[in-house]
């Protein structure tokens, strides 16, 4: 905790904590894949899950890495790096669960790097030219530490 927040008085303590409501922000988990940074918006979110078992399953795309058991329910595990034309990682511990409408998804991940809220005019569109389905935007990070892409969730999967 820094100290200005520890020895604020109650009423600074509330201007410290107020956001400002006119902008117009969607808050993100961002993940890294090599050195990528990437991002996923927070609602869709369900759980991050350390050191799974992942069945394989025969017959399904290499990016599928195969499935998990969570709480009973079975959840498909794409390896966002195979996803991504990446080289192969052999840790594999790491799992984002998100919700793909009314189904669950698991994105094996290198490291959580952190949680924040961007406001949406700060997130860039793609270049026209680009030919990246499994991106939407991009934007720079407000402290600093790179680039984050966005995370298209809906093209994780192929359609086929």
């Amino acid at each position: 905790m820094s100290d200005e927040v520890m020895f604020a008085r109650q009423d600074e303590l509330v201007a410290l904590n107020t956001v400002d409501d006119t902008v117009d922000s969607q808050k993100y988990l961002i993940f890294m894949a090599d050195h990528l940074k990437l991002g996923v918006v927070a609602e869709d979110v369900v759980e991050i899950l350390n050191n799974q078992v992942i069945t394989y399953l025969p017959m399904v795309p290499d990016f599928i890495r195969g499935i998990i058991n969570m709480r009973g329910q079975m959840v498909p595990i794409l390896d966002i790096r195979a996803r991504l034309g990446l080289p192969f990682k052999e840790d594999d511990s790491l799992v984002v669960v998100i919700n793909l409408g009314d189904v669950q998804l698991g994105i094996l991940v290198d490291a959580v790097d952190q949680m924040l809220d961007i406001p949406k005019a700060n997130i860039h569109p793609l270049p026209a030219n680009s030919t990246q389905m499994l991106v939407s935007g991009m934007c720079s990070l407000p402290d600093g530490s790179g680039t984050m892409m966005v995370l298209d969730s809906e093209q994780l999967m192929p359609n086929d």
